[in-house]
């Protein structure tokens, strides 16, 4: 039986859940090297070029910016949580919640207009403030067993949630 320390560890201070993210699961980085790989292997850019001369294909003309993209989705990981330094290296929410001496956002009453979260709302909609609400209703254990949102909606005004 895993503890409320372990479920802990897996929580961001800002109410992500770092092991549902797919950047600390790697599984896209490492799709997209594979792709590429076998992309390169197939000399696909010589085949994307012919292709691209079919007026129903001209996407291929597009293969280089793929390519590129592919490589960088290949960087794209976290291999630790939050918790274990993972993410930005100087995220003011970590921060705060350190020097607060608190287990996450959910922990602190004015979670609901903190600016410092308003940075989430462009990758995460407002995922992070339905998290933080369910951790502050329902606890930790709860928030595990249950479905940690990534990303939902934006229709995020830190301010104005509830």
């Amino acid at each position: 039986m895993q503890s409320e320390d372990d479920d802990l560890k897996g929580i961001a201070f800002c109410g992500i859940y770092c092991d549902g993210c797919f950047l600390h699961a790697g599984k896209i980085a490492d799709l997209a090297r594979g792709l590429r790989r076998e992309l390169r292997a197939a000399r696909f850019d010589r085949a994307a070029e012919a292709l691209s001369e079919v007026p129903f294909l001209k996407a291929f003309k597009g293969y280089p910016a793929c390519d590129e993209v592919l490589g960088a989705l290949m960087k794209v990981r976290c291999k630790r949580t939050c918790r274990e330094g993972g993410g930005p290296l100087h995220c003011d929410i970590r921060i705060c919640c350190q020097n607060k001496g608190i287990d996450g956002c959910w922990l602190c009453e004015d979670f609901r207009k903190c600016q410092k979260l308003e940075v989430l709302c462009k990758g995460h909609g407002d995922a992070h403030i339905r998290n933080l609400n369910t951790l502050k209703r329902k606890g930790v254990s709860a928030f595990i067993s249950g479905k940690p949102l990534w990303y939902s909606k934006p229709k995020c005004n830190v301010k104005q949630r509830d």
